[in-house]
């Protein structure tokens, strides 16, 4: 198959691709950035976008700094720039650690990690740590901007609240205090499949206890979130394999699986007690 037809749209700067939004947005028109999931869905004619509206030649959108406590991810930032930290401290390197499990090298290498936060994949990785670090997405069209926060932003599978007409020019992600320690797990059944469930886990160690604990899980519902009740379980408690036993538990008991025509919402439970209990122990091991 070969994609219907498309006026095609390259602005280089961010006001104009927000203008150029503003006027095909009502017509369908739809942003291209990596294109790793728009291009494959439009050549099987699942899309059919009548504008596309290229941000790629807009060189403020590849921005990737540390600003104001945070690192900034622009619109064009490429999976494959993640490979190694881009930042000092535990952020860089989970990032460098997550990335590895996003698809295939050549996909990294063209994927962004905003279009996959724009895409909401239930099983999206960023979209995951996004979740679990309180991170936010700056959005702009020609009515303005708004900053909205992750917990706000997903809505559902391949939904999120970005409006039509809205560019998401940039995601950011709060830098963690140098002592945090993360861990990432999923479980896929071939590498590069899409993650069936996923965890991730951060917390720090005051006095022997753990404090400020996040557990987030990816890939099971229809948009990943922080499960206070497993972070309740972990608060207080000595790190190691009783608490992240009962964490574990608790993030199983308090999800709400998904199911398709192979795998089980209780497949998908147990799936939860094994990753949540995992990426805490890839945390404790540093």
């Amino acid at each position: 198959m070969k994609p219907a037809a498309f006026r095609y749209h390259a602005p280089k700067t961010v006001d104009e691709a927000v203008a150029l939004l503003a006027e095909v947005a009502p017509q369908d028109g739809r942003v291209l950035a990596g294109g790793q999931s728009l291009v494959p869905t439009m050549a099987f004619r699942l899309a059919k976008p009548a504008h596309l509206v290229d941000i790629n030649g807009v060189e403020a959108l590849s921005r990737l700094v540390v600003a104001d406590g945070k690192l900034v991810i622009g619109a064009c930032v490429r999976h494959a720039a993640f490979h190694r930290p881009v930042c000092e401290g535990p952020l860089g390197k989970l990032l460098a650690d997550v990335v590895h499990h996003i698809a295939h090298y050549p996909i990294r290498n063209r994927g962004t990690f905003c279009g996959s936060l724009a895409h909401a994949d239930p099983a999206s990785e960023w979209a995951l740590v996004m979740a679990a670090l309180d991170g936010e997405i700056l959005a702009k069209s020609a009515r303005g901007e708004r900053v909205i926060a992750a917990r706000d932003f997903f809505k559902g599978i391949m939904t999120t609240a970005l409006r039509d007409d809205e560019l998401l020019v940039e995601a950011r992600l709060p830098m963690l205090a140098a002592d945090t320690r993360c861990g990432f797990y999923e479980f896929n059944r071939r590498a590069g499949d899409f993650a069936l469930a996923a965890a991730l886990a951060a917390y720090r160690v005051a006095g022997g206890k753990i404090v400020e604990p996040r557990v987030a899980i990816g890939g099971v519902e229809p948009n990943p979130r922080r499960i206070a009740e497993a972070e309740r379980a972990l608060a207080g408690a000595a790190p190691g394999d009783k608490a992240f036993r009962a964490a574990a538990a608790a993030a199983t008991a308090a999800v709400d699986p998904l199911e398709d025509i192979v795998n089980t919402a209780d497949f998908r439970r147990d799936l939860v007690l094994a990753v949540t209990r995992r990426a805490l122990e890839r945390a404790a091991a540093g």
